[in-house]
C-alpha cells in the first residue's frame, strides 16, 4: 500500500465552512501489482498498521473522502486518511455470491471506499448497469455518502444507504469483518475468505454501521446492489404556488397532477421555492424512469454550468457577501439566470447526475419531516423570511424510509426540507431560528448528518429514541471490541452528541 504523509497541519473541507487542526493528512494509494485482489488486501494491512500507529501515539484517526460534509462529522484532530485514491471497483462472480442471495451476481458490484459516486455511475454504465439513486452532486465517495445518509429525490426508493448490502470494515488493528444482514445473505464464504475477513451476519449490526459517519472503524469496501441500465425522462416545470401542490407535497399523490405526464408517478420529484418570487410559482423537477435505448441525445450542460440533476448548492454560491437590502433582487437574478425550466431531457443516471463540483462557499442545511407537516413548515419559513430575509432559497425532496438505525429519513416517506444559501453568520442564525420554531410548533424532525446542524446528546435521543441510540452504541462496541480503537475513531462531535461511550449502552440514561 502507498502511504504518503503530507505533513499538513490544517484541513479545510470542500465547502470551506470550517478549518480543522490535524496532526497529519495521509494520502493513501493502492499498489499496482497486477492483481486487484492482492492490492486491495495489501491496503487492508496498511490501514491496520495506521490504526495501530494512532493508538500507540494516542492519536485520533479518521477516513476522509470527498470532503463534502458541511460539518466536522468526518473530521478529527489526529490523522486524516485521504481515501480518494482507494478507488478500486470490480464485478462479482457467481462463485462469490451466496446461494441464498435473492438475485444474481450481475446485480452486485464491489467498490473500494474512495470510489466516488460518479466514478461508480460511469463504471456501471459501461457494464449496462446503474445505481438506483444518488445525491444530486456526486463528488462524494461511496463510503462517505453512505455513512451520512446522502439522498436524492427517488420517492419510492430511499437514500444511497439502501443500495448497500455488504460492508468490509477494518474495526481495529488485528480484526476486520465482512458485515451483511442475516435476513439478506449476499456474499459466499469464498468471497469473504478472499478478503481474509471474519463474516458477521447480523441485521442490527449492519443497520447500525450503515450510517455511522466513520466511527465504526475504517469502511474499506462496499457491496452495492444495482439494476439494469435505464433512462430518465426529465422535466423542470414552473407551477403556481398554491394549494394544488399539497396533494403532491403531503401525500405524494399525483392523481390528475399538472406534471408533464399527469397521474403517472415520477421516480424523482423535487420542488424549489424562491421566497422572493412567490408570484412566480415554484420550480418542480420530475423524472420518469424509462427502458434503456440507444437512440437518444445525452443531455448537454445547461446555462451557467447547471445540469439537469443539479440541486441548489450547485449554483447558490453566487450569493456570498451580498448586502441585506440586495438579497431579494440578487436571489431572483441568480435563480432566473441559472435554474431554468426545461423539458424532455433524456439520459442515464450517470449523465443526469454528473456534477462533481462546487461553486463558492455555500450553506446547506436539511431537516427530515413527516410530509403531513410540509405546509406548516413552509409557512414557518415564509413568516420568518419576512423579518430575517434568508440569503438563499428553500427546496423539498422526498425519499422512502431507511433501514439504517440512525439514518435521518425515518418516516415511511420523509420530506427533506433544505435551506441553501450564502454561508454566513446571518444564514446560520436563520437556520437556528428555524429549528427553534419547529420545536415550538411541536414538529418532529431529524438532521442530515453531513449538512449544517445543531445537536446534542439529548436532542439525538429525542429524534431517534433512546432504544435506537442504545442499539447503535451496542453495535459499535460489539463490532469494534477494542476500547482503544473506539477511542481512536471518536471525534469531538461524537463527544458532543453523547455517542462516544465505550461502555455498555444499556446503562446510558
Amino acid at each position: 500500500m502507498i502511504i504518503s504523509r503530507t505533513g499538513e497541519r490544517q484541513w479545510i473541507n470542500r465547502h470551506e465552512t470550517f478549518e480543522q487542526e490535524i496532526d497529519d493528512l495521509v494520502d493513501l494509494g493502492n499498489n499496482d501489482s497486477g492483481s486487484v485482489l492482492d492490492d486491495y488486501n495489501d491496503a487492508t494491512l496498511g490501514i491496520q498498521l495506521l490504526i495501530q500507529e494512532a493508538i500507540d501515539k494516542g492519536q485520533h484517526i479518521r477516513a476522509v473522502g470527498g470532503e463534502w460534509s458541511w460539518t466536522k462529522v468526518a473530521a478529527t484532530d489526529g490523522l486524516l486518511l485521504n481515501t480518494k485514491p482507494l478507488n478500486l471497483t470490480f464485478r462479482i462472480s457467481a462463485a462469490s455470491v451466496s446461494g441464498n442471495y435473492a438475485k444474481t451476481n450481475d446485480d452486485l458490484y464491489f467498490a473500494q471506499c474512495g470510489a466516488s459516486v460518479q466514478e461508480l455511475s460511469i463504471a456501471l454504465k459501461r457494464r449496462g448497469r446503474s445505481l438506483r439513486t444518488s445525491g444530486a452532486s456526486n463528488g462524494q465517495t461511496i463510503a462517505g455518502a453512505m455513512s451520512t445518509g446522502t439522498h436524492g429525490a427517488a420517492i419510492d426508493f430511499g437514500a444511497i444507504t439502501e443500495c448497500v448490502v455488504g460492508l468490509h470494515i477494518i474495526v481495529n488493528p488485528t480484526r476486520h469483518v465482512w458485515l451483511e444482514r442475516a435476513s439478506y445473505p449476499v456474499a459466499s464464504d469464498s468471497f469473504v475468505s478472499k478478503l481474509n475477513a471474519k463474516r458477521i451476519s447480523d441485521d442490527e449490526l449492519f443497520n447500525a454501521a450503515l450510517v455511522s459517519f466513520g466511527s465504526f472503524g475504517f469502511i474499506h469496501g462496499v457491496m452495492i446492489e444495482t439494476e439494469p441500465l435505464f433512462l430518465y425522462e426529465c422535466h423542470r416545470v414552473n407551477l403556481p404556488f398554491n394549494d394544488a401542490l399539497l396533494p403532491m407535497m403531503k401525500h405524494l399523490d399525483f392523481t390528475d397532477s399538472p406534471l408533464p405526464h399527469g397521474s403517472e408517478r415520477p421516480w424523482h420529484f423535487q420542488i424549489v421555492l424562491n421566497p422572493y418570487d412567490l408570484a412566480g410559482g415554484v420550480l418542480v423537477t420530475c423524472m420518469y424512469k424509462r427502458p434503456y435505448r440507444t437512440d437518444y441525445t445525452p443531455p448537454p450542460g445547461l446555462q451557467g454550468g447547471v445540469v439537469p440533476g443539479d440541486d441548489v448548492p450547485t449554483f447558490i454560491g453566487g450569493l456570498v457577501g451580498i448586502a441585506t437590502g440586495l438579497i431579494p433582487a440578487t436571489v431572483n437574478t441568480l435563480v432566473g439566470a441559472t435554474y431554468k425550466p426545461y423539458s424532455d431531457v433524456w439520459g442515464t443516471h450517470a449523465e443526469i447526475f454528473s456534477n462533481t463540483d462546487t461553486h463558492g462557499k455555500v450553506l446547506s442545511s436539511a431537516v427530515g419531516i413527516d410530509p403531513m407537516d410540509v405546509d406548516t413548515v413552509t409557512q414557518i419559513l415564509l413568516t420568518m423570511n419576512v423579518s430575517e430575509q434568508f440569503s438563499g432559497i428553500f427546496s423539498y425532496r422526498w425519499v422512502k424510509s431507511t433501514e439504517a438505525t440512525l439514518g435521518f429519513t425515518q418516516n415511511p416517506h420523509t420530506c427533506i426540507v433544505e435551506l441553501d444559501g450564502e454561508y454566513s453568520s446571518r444564514s446560520v442564525d436563520f437556520c437556528r431560528d428555524f429549528w427553534r420554531e419547529l420545536d415550538k410548533a411541536g414538529i418532529a424532525y431529524t438532521f442530515h448528518w453531513g449538512k449544517v446542524l445543531e445537536l446534542n446528546a439529548t436532542s439525538i435521543r429525542t429524534m431517534y429514541g433512546t432504544a435506537k441510540v442504545a442499539s447503535w452504541l451496542r453495535a459499535r462496541r460489539t463490532l469494534m471490541q477494542d476500547p482503544k480503537s473506539m477511542v481512536a475513531f471518536t471525534n469531538d462531535l461524537m463527544v458532543d452528541w453523547g455517542l462516544d461511550s465505550t461502555a455498555d449502552p444499556d446503562v446510558i440514561v
